[in-house]
């Protein structure tokens, strides 16, 4: 089957499971066909199923903005046309659904009938979608598209509640490579960074607000007090100044480590205890599992679907979104006992395998094989 992937390919976790989507569908034997502004971060090999179209955006004086959206549409068109694709599967809903849907239209008055895919992944309908100026266009987007997936039912459920969908909406969770993240032997690294037998606790995102960083530096302050730890912060954005100046205030800096963003997470979550995410809201969290997946069990927020992934006293902990205390808490308990320890890893892992990529994958395939099928019907 010819598949084209329409993605962000930026680190943040729509372009990463719409990158590792691709690459697996390629192992299996289709022809998937990448279409972005630039080559996804993920995509670090090619084969002879696998390939990336570029959007090229103008840059005429006339637009104070450039019009990605309009281009895009045209790089589909000429795509969907030249490589004669079966199926579109577009990853986050704005501008990549509603880009989709006008590529989809324009072929069809030329006799081509392309089916779009659409898989929302949080942002795009809890934050940027609800915006007024945008609701219009992203519930026709995917009313207009032919099958909708979400990666959590709290998503859905959210989308349900914030747009007039009619289209049924199909949850397919984000999944795991089990061969890349498990955990690894690196103990030199470790005795590294935890010369002193520390506790290594670990957090991993862009710094944006909405993952609130600073009630991570905040629960290690009082984990610190407690249990001889160090924090590893993996990842950049913009808030990531602020951040380092609250190290300073709490006086943290020679107990966490900035480490900017890094490829191989696998390497640095092998050598940690525990996995910070208080996140104000998460569709998912596919950091977590990545952390799980490399028996990290972790402390988190009960927001949005990462209750669906992080199970409550089996995995590590839930609690509400600023609690720092109930996190510290919690984090204190798993790390001042090894035997309770070593039971969260092996949970953490045992939780992990049910979202691996084996698993997931087939789901995807049964959708295009549908949706293709309803096409020519």
């Amino acid at each position: 089957m010819k598949i084209g992937i329409v993605c962000y390919p930026t680190y943040g976790g729509s372009g990463v499971v719409a990158t590792e989507l691709g690459k697996e569908l390629a192992e299996r034997g289709h022809q998937v066909h990448f279409i972005s502004y630039k080559q996804p971060a993920r995509l670090d090999f090619f084969t002879n199923n696998l390939f990336y179209h570029q959007v090229y955006v103008s840059s005429y004086p006339l637009f104070d903005y450039p019009p990605y959206e309009t281009t895009l549409t045209s790089r589909l068109v000429d795509v969907v046309k030249f490589e004669k694709l079966d199926v579109l599967h577009v990853h986050y809903a704005i501008p990549h659904a509603s880009a989709a849907v006008f590529a989809k239209q324009i072929l069809a008055a030329e006799g081509i009938h392309i089916p779009i895919i659409t898989t929302l992944h949080g942002t795009d309908i809890t934050l940027v979608g609800k915006d007024a100026s945008f609701t219009p266009v992203v519930t026709y987007s995917l009313n207009q598209s032919n099958l909708i997936t979400s990666v959590s039912q709290s998503l859905k459920d959210d989308t349900y509640k914030h747009f007039k969908v009619m289209n049924d909406i199909q949850v397919i969770p984000n999944f795991i490579d089990i061969n890349r993240f498990s955990k690894k032997p690196r103990e030199h690294f470790r005795k590294a960074i935890s010369s002193q037998g520390e506790k290594l606790l670990v957090h991993t995102s862009n710094f944006r607000k909405v993952k609130r960083v600073d009630d991570v530096v905040k629960t290690f302050g009082k984990v610190a007090e407690k249990v001889p730890s160090k924090l590893l912060l993996v990842g950049d954005g913009p808030e990531r100044h602020n951040i380092e100046q609250l190290c300073r205030d709490l006086n943290l800096c020679d107990k966490i480590i900035f480490l900017g963003k890094q490829d191989p997470i696998e390497e640095i979550l092998s050598v940690c205890d525990l996995f910070l995410m208080p996140s104000e809201t998460e569709s998912f969290g596919l950091a977590a599992l990545e952390a799980m997946a490399c028996e990290v069990p972790v402390i988190s927020s009960n927001a949005g679907g990462i209750p669906e992934l992080n199970i409550d006293g089996v995995t590590g902990f839930l609690c509400k979104v600023g609690d720092v205390d109930a996190m510290a808490k919690a984090a204190i308990h798993i790390l001042s006992d090894e035997h309770i320890l070593t039971n969260f890893k092996q949970a953490a892992k045992k939780r992990a395998l049910e979202f691996h990529i084996d698993k997931i994958i087939p789901l995807y395939e049964e959708l295009y094989k549908r949706v293709t099928a309803s096409s020519l019907a």
